[in-house]
């Protein structure tokens, strides 16, 4: 790998502590923004420097306007969460030159808000659960459904129902003053994501992986590759249309690899699972944003790799059973000679990262129902709201 300087634009999600790791065992280090100590991110020999700006959430111009400053230092800024949004809204806010690969505003805004990207998929004749708007239920509507507010990350703003009386309930929970909200029909089935980065619409790497075993809130802790076909051709679609640029992950629930498209992540997410099967997103990031992509073809992720992160799962175990057995008994289900990779905290790799596991551990061994508030901690500092984009929109108009 080329020497480069790169930043990461915040360091307590998954995705930036995988991406660490992810450049890291490829020899380059990488430097964090951080709105303040103990991330996750900051716990890594491969992390270079921490950088304290505003919390985005909070001072979306702020943080822009110190992270525009900080660009011209760098060779790539790699959006790791949601400030591929944020940083599409106030593009004009950046220098020219700012060194980063995402889409433009009017393409996030197809696929940020859930409603907007059900009508995208139904445009494009692609395979998604029925939905509909709270008052247009259809005649023949179920009772098992997934009630959705337009925006939200990292699961909040997603609710089960299983009832339509709950579902009308939790639509009035969610659809606060200003905040749309729909419904999706339940299907069963096994998740999976398509990861993609597009070069203004062109796909230049392609990785497909199914869930092996549940983190908190129903995510993929840990991950299989797979060659599914329809969910590649799916992801490639949807970029193609938009022209988009960087990034981008679909959800989806499938039978056989036939999907049923079920959420959109405008960016990438968790690369570990895909460089493990030959496909370094954020080295194509790098490459993307510097121009030096190689010739050849669109990259795609062998199928039949298994990684994991033992973290993840534990919190995943201590949320779904609330038992201190169940988050031991999750550490210890993928260790022996034959187990997958770990792509979060390699521990002999990385011994810093044994900080927030062991912290981590601690908190859900004295008290499981922890876990939940633990992510929530989490995402609260690196989550963008719809509010926090209209302030950045009403910025530079």
């Amino acid at each position: 790998m080329n020497r480069v300087r790169v930043l990461l634009t915040e360091s307590a999600s998954l995705t930036c502590r995988e991406t660490l790791t992810v450049l890291g065992r490829a020899g380059q280090q990488a430097d964090l923004v951080s709105s303040g100590p103990g991330t996750i991110g900051q716990f890594s020999r491969w992390c270079g420097r921490s950088l304290r700006l505003p919390t985005p959430g909070a001072d979306p111009i702020g943080y822009l306007r110190a992270l525009g400053d900080l660009g011209g230092s760098y060779t790539a800024v790699l959006p790791t969460h949601e400030q591929a949004w944020l940083i599409a809204a106030g593009r004009e806010l950046l220098p020219p030159d700012f060194p980063v690969a995402v889409a433009g505003i009017d393409a996030f805004d197809r696929v940020q808000s859930k409603i907007e990207f059900a009508r995208l998929l139904d445009e494009l004749g692609l395979p998604q659960p029925r939905w509909w708007l709270p008052g247009e239920a259809p005649a023949d509507a179920p009772e098992d459904v997934w009630v959705k507010a337009a925006f939200g990350t990292a699961g909040r703003g997603v609710r089960h129902a299983r009832s339509r009386q709950e579902a009308g309930r939790l639509a009035d929970e969610l659809g606060a003053p200003g905040t749309a909200v729909m419904c999706q029909e339940g299907v069963a089935g096994q998740y999976g994501q398509a990861q993609a980065v597009f070069d203004r619409g062109r796909p230049v790497a392609v990785h497909v992986s199914v869930l092996a075993g549940k983190g908190v809130g129903g995510s993929a802790a840990a991950r299989l590759s797979v060659d599914h076909p329809l969910a590649r051709e799916a992801v490639e679609r949807i970029g193609e249309a938009l022209g988009w640029h960087g990034g981008l992950t679909i959800d989806y629930v499938h039978r056989d690899g036939c999907p049923q498209i079920i959420e959109c992540n405008p960016r990438m997410v968790e690369p570990g699972n895909a460089a493990a099967a030959g496909v370094s997103l954020p080295q194509v990031l790098i490459d993307l944003t510097t121009g030096r992509l190689p010739a050849g073809g669109c990259q795609v992720g062998r199928p039949g790799i298994s990684t994991h992160s033992s973290m993840a799962l534990a919190l995943g175990a201590a949320a779904g059973t609330g038992t201190r057995r169940a988050v031991l008994r999750a550490m210890h289900a993928h260790g022996g000679p034959t187990a997958p990779t770990e792509v979060l905290t390699p521990l002999r790799l990385d011994p810093p990262s044994a900080v927030p596991v062991a912290v981590a551990l601690a908190r859900v061994l004295v008290d499981p129902t922890r876990a939940e508030r633990l992510a929530a901690d989490a995402v609260g500092r690196y989550a963008i709201t719809q509010a926090s984009i209209a302030k950045v929109r009403a910025a530079h108009r």
